[in-house]
């Protein structure tokens, strides 16, 4: 294999980066514990894993060792190193403010399945998965704080 057969997986680990860095940026900008380098990093290790995996799948395939890798261990490891990378950023509060940081755990997850969904080579659904979380994380957490605000005592909720 030349060096321009293993470049051709780079654009979509250039994309799975440039995807998680969008969910990456949002959390950097609430400044949490795992931001827009961290979720670049997980998004980007999982397309190019994949890539690779497809890579040594097909030089096994045309050296004649037909080699057969199994997709979803390969996704099965990635999960367990994100998991072990989220549970990094969850911490319980010293203060007694209960347990924090379980949402930027599940957007690292949710960025490594975006980057294996690059790696899959489904780059429309992770653009789309890619939007939704990035609703998820704005959107809902706004209607979420003004739930609460109308939930709690002298709220507007008493009306």
């Amino acid at each position: 294999m030349d060096w321009i057969e293993e470049l051709r997986i780079l654009p979509a680990v250039l994309y799975a980066m440039a995807l998680g860095g969008a969910i990456g940026f949002e959390r950097e900008l609430k400044d949490r514990p795992a931001g827009f380098r961290t979720h670049m990093l997980v998004a980007g290790t999982a397309a190019l894993l994949l890539g690779l995996s497809r890579m040594v799948l097909e030089d096994s395939h045309y050296s004649g060792i037909g080699l057969q890798i199994d997709p979803l261990r390969l996704v099965e490891a990635v999960v367990a190193g994100v998991a072990f990378i989220g549970a990094g950023t969850i911490f319980a509060s010293r203060r007694g403010e209960g347990v924090q940081g379980i949402t930027t755990a599940a957007s690292l997850l949710t960025v490594a399945a975006i980057g294996i969904t690059v790696g899959f080579r489904y780059y429309l659904l992770a653009l789309v998965i890619t939007l939704l979380t990035l609703a998820v994380l704005t959107v809902l957490r706004v209607l979420e704080r003004r739930a609460v605000r109308k939930a709690e005592p002298g709220g507007d909720g008493g009306r």
